[in-house]
């Protein structure tokens, strides 16, 4: 009904959070004078890979809700915000299944940063800094 929600909220949040992170690291690179040898990729980048997550779940979700008729173009919007018993209902889904999505989404976010730090930390063949 509007587990959907849950990860667009989300979503709505990092996406603040990365413009946050990315104008710090911008601040942080103009005081710099020398570039770093590693080539490591910016936090910021990496919110964005969840932000696309989210927000692109989030969308199959809103359309796979106004396809069955969930979610009308008139208020109140969602169907079930109509009926209080439908209410209730809502509110059940977007606590389990909204979380539970959004949850599992930023683990895998997770994996994926936690993937991306150990190959960016192994040298790089051929620039003389291998382990000899």
């Amino acid at each position: 009904m509007a587990c959907f929600l849950v990860p667009a909220t989300e979503a709505a949040v990092t996406t603040i959070a990365e413009h946050v992170v990315k104008g710090k690291e911008e601040r942080a690179n103009k005081e710099e004078l020398t570039l770093s040898e590693n080539s490591k990729t910016p936090f910021s980048h990496k919110l964005k890979w969840l932000n696309h997550m989210l927000w692109g779940g989030s969308a199959l979700l809103a359309f796979e809700h106004i396809w069955h008729g969930e979610v009308t173009p008139w208020f109140p919007f969602l169907t079930a915000a109509g009926n209080p018993e439908d209410a209730m209902a809502m509110l059940h889904e977007m606590a389990t299944t909204g979380v539970a999505m959004a949850v599992l989404v930023t683990a895998v976010w997770a994996g994926m940063v936690a993937v991306s730090n150990v190959i960016e930390k192994r040298p790089v063949i051929g620039t003389g800094k291998e382990i000899q």
